[in-house]
């Protein structure tokens, strides 16, 4: 019974794993919002330290600030394969973020400051759903704050590095008890007893912090002729390490409560550390000037999602050692393709468009409900109106369509009833608005 107890707090515990899981944040600029997420190859000024820090030696101000909120409203629908029944989250708009200041030391050498969020998922399944031990809600964040240099060699040719400190926070609830195995339970002591019903009889509010991480993100840009130039990007792989700061166990009613809390007491006292990783991605791309007014731009992004083989859970305490787990995951790396368009309609107005698509890495046979993910189609829609020559308003639109998950499953230890298989198709979309401003001097 204790083996099966801890199995069931590490299936609670594993959605700290999305700290590492293919929910990259592509929402970190109102501008490029409306362009695909493109930047690897364009001038962004103090944007650019984000996309390829390379870029901001074409800084042409003494001093720029942008900053951008993308709110994400998205909605996750699984169905179930046993029922056909459906089931849609409840989530709370996400709100990825990005500021940047950028200032020149000299006309060949810049330097800056970031503060963004890389990764993070907010989702909300609700408390009483099929699902509940696998996840009810989480929210999960990570933020870095990003100190860049860029010099400019030659007049076409820049490098860049920042130096990414980067720490997170995490929030989850799930269920510890299925509805089914507690009435299994109650059968056994009291046959006949009436059902719970579709009830969780018990859940677990866990809350915990990753430690700061320091990684580098560099990158290299060159101008060809006026039309065409070409970027590469590098962001490090950073191992993230999160311990248990809090754990609290909650109960459908005071007659659950007497009966499970002598066997769930202990989670309050158990302790742990994670580390996964927030994996390697590598950019390239190119942009080009057909005319003076407008620019096209193509990035590729390659994520190292291979790195995150699997989940170790190991406890502090010595004496719970032989309860450590290792948790296969087996991603795969996967792809994500920019594209985007910006046309200056006059001085003072800019209209941008563009498209993503983005793989997903995620195993079909390891697919959990913390993390639907999926293959999606993204186009998008922008533009900047500059009321004075100082100061840019910048607004974005993006759309999240999910091409679907069809025959999607995973494997977890109920407290009661043991291993126990879910199975679910998924689908996905959401919307994305994106407001920010400039001010450059």
């Amino acid at each position: 019974m204790k083996k099966i107890l801890f199995a069931a707090i590490i299936t609670a515990v594993s959605p700290v794993a999305l700290y590492a899981e293919g929910y990259q944040v592509n929402t970190l600029s109102a501008k490029q919002n409306g362009m695909g997420h493109t930047g690897t190859a364009l001038h962004l000024g103090a944007e650019s330290q984000i996309f390829n820090p390379a870029g901001m030696g074409w800084l042409d101000k003494q001093f720029e600030f942008s900053g951008s909120v993308s709110p994400i409203f998205a909605t996750v629908k699984a169905t179930m394969k046993s029922s056909g029944a459906s089931y849609e989250t409840d989530n709370k708009a996400a709100t990825p973020m990005s500021f940047n200041v950028g200032f020149s030391i000299y006309d060949n050498l810049k330097a800056g400051i970031s503060f963004y969020t890389p990764y993070g998922s907010s989702i909300n399944w609700t408390d009483n759903w099929p699902g509940a031990c696998l996840n009810q809600s989480v929210n999960l964040k990570t933020f870095t704050i990003q100190p860049t240099v860029a010099w400019r060699i030659l007049p076409n040719f820049s490098v860049g590095a920042g130096l990414m400190v980067t720490w997170g926070t995490v929030d989850l609830n799930k269920g510890l008890v299925s509805p089914q195995g507690f009435d299994a339970m109650v059968q056994a002591m009291a046959p006949g007893s009436p059902s719970i019903g579709s009830t969780v009889p018990a859940s677990v509010n866990l809350k915990g912090n990753a430690h700061p991480r320091v990684g580098v993100n560099v990158g290299v840009m060159y101008d060809i002729d006026e039309r065409w130039t070409v970027g590469a990007n590098f962001r490090q792989e950073m191992m993230m390490r999160v311990k248990a700061g809090e754990a609290t166990v909650s109960y459908a009613s005071r007659e659950i409560e007497s009966l499970l809390e002598p066997r769930l007491g202990l989670i309050n006292k158990a302790e742990f550390s994670a580390e996964m990783p927030c994996a390697a991605v590598y950019n390239v791309g190119v942009s080009y000037r057909p005319i003076p007014q407008l620019v096209l731009a193509f990035d590729t992004q390659f994520t190292q999602w291979k790195a995150y083989d699997q989940l170790d859970i190991v406890f502090l305490n010595p004496d719970l050692s032989g309860f450590n787990q290792y948790i296969p995951k087996k991603y795969h790396n996967s792809w994500t393709f920019h594209l985007g368009a910006q046309y200056s309609l006059t001085q003072r107005f800019d209209l941008r468009a563009g498209l993503m698509v983005d793989t997903a890495p995620i195993d079909k046979e390891h697919y959990n409900p913390e993390t639907p993910g999926m293959t999606k189609i993204e186009p998008s829609v922008g533009f900047s109106f500059r009321p004075t020559s100082f100061l840019s308003i910048d607004l974005g639109f993006l759309y999240v369509a999910g091409l679907g998950a069809d025959d999607r499953s995973c494997t977890y230890k109920d407290f009661i009833l043991g291993e126990q298989k879910f199975e679910a198709d998924y689908s996905v979309h959401a919307f994305c608005p994106s407001i920010g401003v400039t001010v450059s001097l």
